[in-house]
């Protein structure tokens, strides 16, 4: 693991997507990885911390997900921008080569086999919870947060530090047609 990559207490996990980033979703199963791109993601409960993810039917990762029943969540950066753009827009199920042609790097945590992007600035490992009606109906994915990590040149002491990091830390939020922007400055209230 790179030493800038830290723990991150699970009851501070939420605040990983509380400013509403596009997301990567990778899931492993039956060794093959799957990485995709989802901008509707959101936290949804504290303790024990949960999320939702939107993965449409067509997409190869949700397989991955329905299968394995565990996935990853990842804030990817302003730098991940054509990455992000490349996983979002292509298919596993039409490119066997996908990630490796989408410039994907993948890292290992210890002690658990899910495919994590490398680069990112955040990592939630989930277990999914199964809801059948809201994954059929909806696309709507719900799983609980087992482990998460980020990387403290800009997330530390549970919060977010956009501020204080370089640009290129910056994350993406996806407004469709594949046009991005990247979270802005921080703003204080008086």
């Amino acid at each position: 693991m790179h030493d800038s990559i830290k723990p991150v207490s699970l009851d501070k996990a939420y605040r990983l997507l509380s400013h509403g980033p596009t997301v990567l979703v990778s899931a492993r199963h039956d060794g093959v990885d799957g990485v995709m791109a989802a901008a509707w993601a959101c936290a949804l409960d504290f303790d024990p911390p949960k999320l939702t993810v939107v993965l449409d039917k067509i997409t190869a990762t949700r397989v991955l997900v329905e299968r394995s029943g565990q996935f990853v969540i990842q804030v990817p950066t302003a730098t991940q921008l054509e990455l992000t753009y490349q996983v979002g827009s292509r298919s596993l199920n039409d490119e066997p080569g996908k990630l490796a042609d989408s410039g994907v790097e993948l890292l290992a945590m210890e002690d658990l086999d899910l495919p994590l992007v490398a680069g990112c600035s955040a990592w939630m490992a989930c277990r999914l919870i199964d809801e059948p009606h809201n994954q059929q109906a909806y696309d709507l994915f719900i799983g609980e947060v087992t482990a998460a990590w980020a990387d403290d040149r800009v997330f530390r002491d549970g919060r977010w530090h956009f501020e204080d990091a370089d640009p290129a830390w910056r994350s993406l939020h996806h407004v469709a047609g594949g046009h991005f922007y990247g979270i802005g400055e921080a703003l204080t209230r008086k």
